[in-house]
């Protein structure tokens, strides 16, 4: 059980930079990008970036809501083709058509737009080719918009993706050592309902935290 997002966080860099001293790392700051997932996402990551000095992005994706149950993901997409993902036997079980995943999808390209022209402010993104890149989220249950998040970022020729997480359902973990060299975690529990359960104190983070975040760590 974490207090705040910002603990889960610090927890989280200084496991990190354990790791990542014992991979050789000499140079944090000019060689690892962390990238948060808003809006919980920028909280946890913003605090990775502190604790390894290096620098701190955004990485917006949106999950694919289902029909008439928009909170239950069947798969994620980021700004690129390339990113999409989607839960194919949950697709099939629900009977979902192509049409309205397409309407899904470009709905939730659609918001992704948005939200980079706010988070970034008129600032290009920071540039991941041959760089360690660290996805955070503050915790995963599906895995779904990590999964969309390593896609989009494999699209910048990274050199390597971590995935760091504070919590993780045990289940999701092995789905997602699919998709990144590796996954770094505090917690994989059996008995996962949500990640706000994780959390003494889980408050809705808005755009303008994340908007403040990231402006004061370019600063």
């Amino acid at each position: 059980m974490f207090k705040t997002r910002i603990e889960a966080g610090r927890l989280l860099g200084k496991k990190l930079i354990d790791e990542l001293t014992n991979s050789q790392i000499a140079n944090f700051k000019d060689s690892v990008v962390v990238l948060g997932i808003p809006r919980g996402g920028v909280v946890v990551a913003s605090q990775v970036a502190r604790v390894l000095g290096c620098s701190l992005d955004v990485i917006v994706v949106k999950k694919l809501g289902a029909p008439y149950q928009s909170e239950l993901a069947v798969g994620a997409v980021g700004e690129t083709n390339g990113s999409q993902y989607l839960d194919d036997r949950l697709v099939k079980d629900l009977q979902i058509g192509k049409q309205y995943l397409d309407e899904e999808i470009t709905r939730k390209k659609a918001e992704i737009k948005r939200r980079e022209q706010l988070y970034r402010q008129g600032k290009p993104p920071l540039d991941l080719k041959d760089k360690l890149v660290i996805i955070v989220d503050d915790g995963a249950a599906t895995g779904a918009t990590i999964i969309a998040a390593c896609r989009e970022a494999w699209n910048n020729l990274p050199k390597k993706v971590i995935i760091g997480l504070p919590v993780i359902a045990k289940d999701t973990l092995e789905k997602l050592e699919e998709e990144a060299d590796e996954v770094i975690y505090l917690d994989a529990p059996w008995d996962f309902y949500a990640v706000g359960q994780f959390y003494e104190d889980f408050p809705q983070v808005e755009d303008k935290e994340v908007v403040e975040i990231l402006k004061s760590k370019t600063n």
